[in-house]
């Protein structure tokens, strides 16, 4: 079975955590335990996020006042090397010595008239007290919105069109290599009115991205990994309770929170609807549990 597995932020930085190397580690450890057993029997892909880890990268820039701050293409694309190295040596410690690994830069290409591009909304970086954010926004002219009990910068997210590194994957995925690519959501490019390819300051949804992914790659199912067991009906409210199985039009009748599970509920039912197969929502440690159908919220495309 071709298994897609989209890695919440939750893999790499819990909230509240220090953004420390030593602390990225334990959060990938702790991931490459629940993904050894699907890669033992499984073609597998692994997406990751990387909010926390390309906010602070782009704060470390900006405090550069030599130089202009480094876009955020070119930053994601640091965080997909950084990243894709320690899922591959913690990953590696639990499997055989023979098996291969791949970490792909994967270019992700979005359109430059979409409208969310006027409407930035994608949370990324630590969260800022109102007085450290109004100082920043001042300074960087970033935006910012509540989060928590502070704000987070965010920035635009557009729709996914294209994975450029497909063909590759696929070869990788045909002979026997578990790939890590598309992370953060891909690197954000644009074709220029030249004709050219060129980076965005923009971050893609990781989720919507896997969901492409994984249709693009024909794959049998997709899991989305988060730090929730599964997806709540009636949330943060009293007869709140977990929905252990739904079609997608079950699911978005309830309606969910673009700032909750709203992006991992729309990317599992447009791969549902658009596959005629299985995605999943839940947590980390069950994946072994999710991928057999008995843990999570199993989104299908018949009830």
């Amino acid at each position: 079975m071709r298994v897609v597995v989209a890695l919440g932020g939750n893999a790499l930085l819990r909230r509240g955590e220090p953004q420390t190397s030593e602390a990225q580690r334990a959060n990938v450890r702790a991931a490459a335990r629940a993904l050894a057993p699907l890669a033992t029997d499984n073609e597998l892909v692994i997406s990751h996020g990387n909010g926390p880890q390309v906010g602070l990268l782009a704060l470390q820039a900006a405090a550069y006042a030599e130089a202009e701050p480094f876009p955020l293409d070119v930053l994601g694309a640091q965080t997909e090397g950084m990243i894709g190295y320690l899922i591959e040596q913690e990953l590696g410690n639990l499997l055989p010595f023979e098996q291969p690994f791949a970490t792909l830069l994967t270019m992700v290409e979005v359109d430059p008239a979409d409208p969310a591009f006027q409407n930035p909304t994608k949370p990324i970086g630590p969260v800022y007290d109102r007085a450290a954010a109004a100082a920043l926004e001042a300074e960087h002219g970033w935006a910012f919105a509540p989060d928590s009990d502070g704000v987070r910068r965010v920035v635009p997210s557009p729709a996914p069109k294209r994975i450029f590194e497909l063909r590759p994957i696929r070869w990788l995925l045909e002979h026997g290599t578990i790939v890590i690519c598309a992370g953060g959501g891909g690197i954000p490019t644009a074709y220029r009115p030249d004709g050219t390819l060129g980076g965005v300051e923009v971050v893609v949804d990781k989720d919507s991205a896997s969901a492409l992914l994984a249709r693009e790659l024909a794959a049998d199912l997709l899991i989305l990994a988060t730090d929730i067991d599964a997806v709540y009906d009636g949330w943060g409210t009293a007869h709140a309770h977990p929905i252990a199985r739904a079609t997608p039009a079950q699911l978005r009748a309830r309606g969910f929170a673009a700032g909750s599970m709203g992006p991992k509920v729309e990317a599992a039912c447009a791969f549902v609807e658009l596959t005629g197969k299985r995605a999943v929502i839940g947590a980390l440690g069950a994946l072994p549990a999710m991928a057999a159908g008995v843990a999570g919220t199993q989104v299908v495309a018949e009830a």
